[in-house]
């Protein structure tokens, strides 16, 4: 059975609790989480499939966990893995920065041969900015518990169908 890092960060829950849906429904057995905050850069080796999760924190910024991480990437070798992303955070309250920390990550693991798949459509979102919007599509899935809570789930069930053909499983 195909083996899936997902890789998540989390403050308030909210990342987490999207991670284990996502999980969930990608079938469990195939999916291990892993907090960011306890892992080292040897365990992302396992994996040829990664999922990268992240809310945008303050203005913009990486999620502490992600941020005290973020160096250690260069670590890493991602060459020839697939990398799907998704993000929490507030369309509304941080309209111009929506995602960012999506972004960044993807540009960063992007630098280093993750092959970035699972785009996400901007349609139904109202945001500003976002360094995770690229031409019109999110680098990854976006989620606002904040503000469209009953989309969340729809959306995870909707993407992971397009990730497990874009990972090939």
């Amino acid at each position: 059975m195909t083996k899936i890092g997902l890789f998540y960060g989390t403050t308030t829950g909210k990342t987490e609790s999207a991670a284990e849906i996502i999980r969930d429904e990608l079938g469990g057995d195939a999916v291990t989480l892993h907090d960011i905050g306890d892992v080292t850069d040897s365990d992302f080796a396992d994996y040829e499939y990664l999922i990268i999760g992240s809310p945008t924190w303050d203005i913009g910024e990486l999620q502490s966990d992600w941020d005290g991480f973020f160096e250690e990437l260069d670590n890493i070798d991602f060459s020839g893995k697939k990398v799907a992303y998704f993000g929490t955070g507030d369309q509304v309250g941080y309209a111009e920065n929506f995602q960012d920390a999506m972004g960044i990550l993807e540009e960063k693991i992007s630098s280093l041969g993750g092959k970035t798949v699972g785009h996400w459509s901007t349609d139904g979102y109202d945001h500003e900015a976002s360094r995770a919007d690229k031409g019109g599509k999110f680098v990854g899935l976006a989620l606002d518990d904040d503000n469209q809570s009953e989309l969340t789930e729809p959306r995870i069930k909707e993407w992971v169908a397009q990730i497990k053909t874009e990972f090939g499983i």
